[in-house]
């Protein structure tokens, strides 16, 4: 019997369309993943979002993590990215079934995050490191998204409000969408991003640190930085001095991946928009994604 977070039954319920039904056949789905890769499945200690990800040995002892999530894309793209990735800077997909929506992947030691590290500037440059080295050229082929896909929130956003703004500060939304299609109309050469590469998808391994749940996303580099902005959350949208704390971040990643200051700050200004357009869309409470619209607001005046 398996014991699953309220939150975490609410997020799959309002994310995915028959994620109830997924709930209910997720012991099942365990089962069938111990069978076909000879796992012992053991109960959860890790935080749940959007998918279930709990440890495993395998029949020769070796400690594994299985995640498994409602099939959709995201997945399928998680899938694709990591046996890119290989192993480089990121954490390695030993076996996947995409049409199940589950992976095996190698079990990181001490897979402690990044927000461990206290010194936030020490921080931000371990996590500039870790894109340097992660960032792949694109394959001929392949099924990602890209940054203009992503895009298509901002037509989502003023669709649901009739041409308007909503609760969405109208201001921020017009300089959010004025920088995106300037940004898009002069972008760099594309490579894959991870997507999501923020502080609780930074893990320490040995001396190294690698990175966890990449989504998969075809943009230029500096692209990759706006989710790093908006965390730790929710810790630090409560900083008293956000505004520094931005600012210096922002310095260090330009001088440390060599990218131009100013279009960090658009790409992170847009995209604290589009993050909060998603949480909306999502059906996440106001308080869920109010603090990355005051991210927004931040971000426009380090100007």
């Amino acid at each position: 019997m398996i014991t699953l977070p309220t939150h975490f039954r609410k997020t799959v319920t309002n994310t995915f369309s028959g994620g109830a039904e997924w709930l209910d056949r997720l012991p099942q789905l365990l089962a069938m993943c111990e069978r076909r890769w000879s796992l012992t499945v053991q109960p959860t200690t890790f935080t749940l979002s959007y998918n279930y990800v709990t440890p495993a040995t395998l029949a020769d002892g070796t400690e594994v993590v299985l995640k498994a999530g409602v099939p959709n894309q995201e997945l399928c793209t998680e899938i694709e990215g990591l046996r890119i990735y290989n192993g480089r800077s990121c954490v390695r997909l030993l076996d996947a079934d995409s049409e199940n929506g589950v992976l095996l992947l190698e079990r990181i030691h001490p897979g402690e995050m990044l927000t461990t590290i206290s010194d936030d500037d020490a921080a931000t440059r371990l996590a500039a490191q870790v894109m340097q080295k992660l960032w792949r050229p694109l394959p001929a082929e392949h099924n990602f998204p890209s940054v203009a896909d992503w895009g298509k929130g901002f037509a989502r956003l003023r669709a649901e409000f009739g041409g308007g703004t909503g609760l969405f500060d109208t201001r921020l939304v017009k300089m959010a969408e004025s920088h995106f299609t300037d940004l898009l109309a002069s972008m760099d050469e594309p490579v894959l991003l991870h997507g999501d590469l923020h502080h609780f998808n930074i893990l320490s391994a040995g001396n190294s640190w690698l990175t966890i749940d990449p989504k998969g996303i075809v943009g230029e580099p500096a692209y990759e930085i706006g989710a790093l902005l908006r965390n730790p959350t929710p810790h630090i949208f409560n900083e008293p001095e956000l505004g520094r704390i931005t600012a210096r971040r922002l310095d260090i990643l330009a001088e440390t991946l060599a990218l131009d200051w100013e279009r960090l700050r658009q790409w992170s200004l847009a995209q604290a928009v589009l993050s909060a357009w998603w949480g909306y869309e999502d059906g996440g409470d106001a308080a869920d994604w109010q603090p990355t619209m005051y991210l927004a607001s931040v971000l426009a005046e380090l100007v």
